[in-house]
């Protein structure tokens, strides 16, 4: 816990050296870390993690549930309280830490108790000890990326972050929100009025690249009716989608829903 509360307190790299020997004696110079960082949040508490950090029951509970999803893993992780929260240390991590959470996490959904939600940040693999702390603000990244998703557990890792997942969760929910809404409302408006399938019809011709043959295929109509469709979508919203900045934006309007 030592490590770890020195990586919170932005310690100096050789202090948390000098304690990474102590606490684990075979380290040499080529060990890999990734952290993992675990935020529990309770329905009827969502301020708990403004309180003192301290541990706490739900800083105990984020402990165990993390240690629990860690059990797994071919090494023996050094895991700490932080508050509400908790934090995993994980040396000479296995290929993919987040996917190994994953599959031990849906064994254990239901065991935290209705509402509680467990959500899990893994940072980058790191070789060195300077770099431990920007791993850790890494894997704190990526816990309030999941605590956006539906799902009592949910788990981040940090090959999401290079990705629209992470600007969109950089967002605040009013932008978020109202940046789908000015794209898809009238698509989604003109559906409900028409019995149409718009909204289905641009997802469909987004996931075929704008491939008119294959989007066609898919959505078993004819071209001809796919190209009305188009149409219609580009007459609705006022976009063009056979321009990339186009593209793009619709692509982000329905991930946001």
């Amino acid at each position: 816990e030592d490590v770890l509360c020195l990586l919170n307190s932005g310690a100096d790299p050789s202090e948390i050296a000098a304690r990474l020997r102590v606490a684990e004696p075979d380290t040499d110079a080529q060990v890999t870390w990734q952290l993992v960082a675990a935020q529990v949040t309770l329905p009827e508490a969502e301020d708990a993690r403004a309180a003192a950090p301290r541990p706490t029951a739900v800083g105990r509970m984020t402990r165990t549930l993390l240690e629990e999803a860690l059990a797994d893993l071919p090494t023996e992780a050094l895991v700490a309280v932080t508050g509400h929260a908790a934090v995993a240390l994980v040396p000479d991590p296995a290929d993919d830490v987040a996917a190994e959470l994953r599959t031990r996490l849906a064994g254990l959904e239901g065991a935290a108790g209705e509402g509680i939600r467990l959500s899990l940040g893994v940072s980058a693999p790191v070789t060195r000890v300077d770099a431990l702390r920007g791993a850790l603000e890494e894997a704190w990244h990526a816990v309030r990326i999941a605590e956006r998703r539906e799902g009592a557990f949910q788990v981040v890792g940090h090959s999401e972050l290079a990705s629209h997942v992470a600007l969109l969760a950089a967002a605040p929910e009013s932008v978020r929100r109202g940046f789908r809404d000015r794209l898809l409302s009238p698509l989604s408006a003109y559906d409900a009025r028409h019995q149409a399938d718009l909204v289905t019809t641009l997802e469909a011709f987004l996931d075929c690249d704008g491939s008119w043959t294959r989007c066609a295929a898919r959505l078993h109509v004819h071209v001809n009716t796919l190209r009305y469709r188009i149409g219609r979508i580009e007459e609705l919203t006022n976009r063009d989608l056979s321009r990339l900045e186009d593209k793009v934006d619709f692509f982000l309007a329905l991930r946001l829903r």
